[in-house]
């Protein structure tokens, strides 16, 4: 008998496959979202390094949200990691989706971040 596979395990393949063509460089870092029920996530990766350049989420103290599963909380966590990248001296990147959907606070979180100014 075949199981059907989690949603997680399908997202991870679409993933993967999305990481075949996508990487960061030292003058382009990758911009990678992970998504949980209750807060989202985002890093600045430089893959040629293997290093966490920035990275921001709902659980920051910084921005002090009240509700963290919704779009407009995604939205103050992409206006915050385009902050922290110009800080050290990104304005481009390389958007990387983590497999899920380009919508709801996928989309409200790169909005966001391009609003503020980084270009992907």
């Amino acid at each position: 008998m075949i199981t059907k596979p989690t949603k997680n395990a399908s997202r991870i393949q679409r993933h993967k496959r999305v990481r075949t063509r996508v990487t960061g460089t030292t003058e382009r870092p990758r911009l990678n979202v992970f998504r949980s029920n209750k807060n989202i996530y985002a890093q600045l990766i430089d893959d040629s390094e293997g290093t966490t350049v920035a990275s921001a989420s709902t659980v920051d103290k910084e921005l002090a949200l009240e509700v963290t599963s919704n779009s407009e909380a995604a939205a103050k966590v992409g206006e915050l990691i385009a902050k922290r990248a110009k800080e050290n001296g990104y304005t481009s990147v390389v958007f990387d989706r983590g497999g899920y959907l380009f919508h709801g606070r996928v989309k409200a979180l790169a909005d966001a971040a391009r609003e503020a100014g980084l270009e992907f």
